[in-house]
């Protein structure tokens, strides 16, 4: 049986995918979007957007992945819900296996399959997951209602989470490593000046400890060695994120913490293979600078394609 062979499939529909599926629609090629999860990736979590261009005052991310979907359906994007297991090479295409067995013939492939949180490694957080421990405030707050928490963290995301916390937590303490916050200043404002949140400084967590839940945390001071217990009902984890590339690890290069590697035009070593979003090496993982490396994938990824198909623009 001959299989279809598609002009590109794009693996991942966050915002870099949504955007590569509008810019692939109308350069009219024949495209197919495969999604694990639902349409809008790791921005799903946060709590609002508010430095998206265009949008002047805060949007919550559900709604703006769903104008996002909307207008690459009005395009005709073609999505399909199945995870991509690997990628095999064969000539100048590219058969990409999903765990549903399920399998996609195509020239060229986009891969933006994002990020998930990073875990801690600290004793105790497997154990407690679901039970105190959380990777995502905006979903778990409201759990944590007139009690004491803790987040683990220093970034944008971290920051976020902390102030989405306060409108329900009667007290959030805010755990670094170093002795200074990487948040955006407005951020960082934001938090020191709320009477509800306690910053502490150059420590890590080494146990997250309990019953049948969370009942609190041994930090580690950085400086002195000390170690002292806060008590806590929940803790909310955000020291990074994982790039979701395992599906293609060996096929094309990495960083050293899984993040792809590309040319700038995000093109991989491997010709054909492009990349983009946050699953890709770069220096902001920002919904904006995700929907530019969407549209110039394709932009790419179809300059390859017309030229596998003898298409010369003259």
């Amino acid at each position: 049986m001959t299989h279809k062979t598609y002009d590109l499939v794009i693996i991942g529909a966050g915002p870099a995918g949504l955007t590569a599926s509008i810019y692939a629609r109308r350069a009219r090629l024949d495209a197919v979007v495969l999604e694990r999860l639902v349409p809008g990736g790791q921005i799903l979590l946060s709590q609002r957007i508010e430095n998206y261009p265009g949008v002047p005052l805060p949007i919550s991310p559900k709604r703006l992945m769903e104008k996002m979907q909307r207008q690459a359906e009005n395009l005709g994007m073609k999505l399909e819900q199945v995870e991509a297991k690997r990628i095999e090479l064969d000539g100048e295409k590219k058969i990409i296996h999903t765990l549903s067995d399920k399998k996609y013939t195509t020239l060229a492939v986009i891969i933006a399959s994002g990020t998930e949180p990073s875990k801690l490694g600290a004793e105790g957080e497997t154990t407690f997951v679901g039970r105190g421990v959380s990777y995502c405030a905006t979903c778990d707050a409201p759990f944590f209602k007139d009690q004491e928490v803790m987040v683990v963290g220093g970034g944008n995301t971290a920051l976020q989470e902390t102030l989405h916390l306060v409108r329900f937590a009667r007290k959030v303490h805010l755990v670094h490593r170093r002795g200074m916050l990487r948040a955006e200043k407005i951020l960082q404002e934001r938090a020191f000046r709320n009477p509800k949140v306690e910053i502490i400084f150059r420590s890590v967590v080494k146990v997250i400890y309990g019953d049948s839940q969370v009942e609190g945390v041994k930090l580690k001071d950085l400086e002195t060695g000390k170690i002292k217990k806060v008590p806590c009902s929940g803790v909310f984890i955000s020291v990074g994120l994982k790039p979701n590339t395992d599906f293609i690890r060996g096929l094309v290069e990495l960083d050293k913490k899984g993040f792809v590697k590309t040319r700038a035009n995000l093109e991989t070593n491997v010709p054909s293979i492009f990349a983009c979003g946050d699953v890709r090496k770069n220096l902001l993982k920002q919904v904006v600078v995700a929907c530019g490396e969407g549209a110039l994938a394709v932009a790419s990824a179809e300059k390859y394609i017309n030229k596998v198909k003898g298409i010369e623009y003259k």
